[in-house]
């Protein structure tokens, strides 16, 4: 007989969580994350240039001539 209230609880929390999301304190969030000032992504850029370095040359190789068009699909 106790699975009622239990359950009645948990509706009562996601209903709040669900119509009552406004609060959101974002630079508490981003605090507490360890992320950044949001404009300085300055370490993110840093590591896409340097992948984009890295497999440059893998890129080259692949030419958009290998995409393989002349094979079906399997769709009918």
């Amino acid at each position: 007989m106790g699975r009622g209230r239990a359950k009645a609880k948990q509706v009562k929390v996601a209903r709040q969580l669900k119509y009552n999301s406004g609060g959101t304190d974002l630079d508490r969030l981003r605090d507490e994350l360890g992320v950044g000032e949001p404009g300085r992504n300055d370490d993110a850029d840093d590591l896409n240039d340097e992948l984009a370095d890295r497999y440059a040359d893998y890129a080259d190789g692949y030419g958009a001539g290998d995409d393989d068009d002349d094979r079906p699909s399997g769709r009918r």
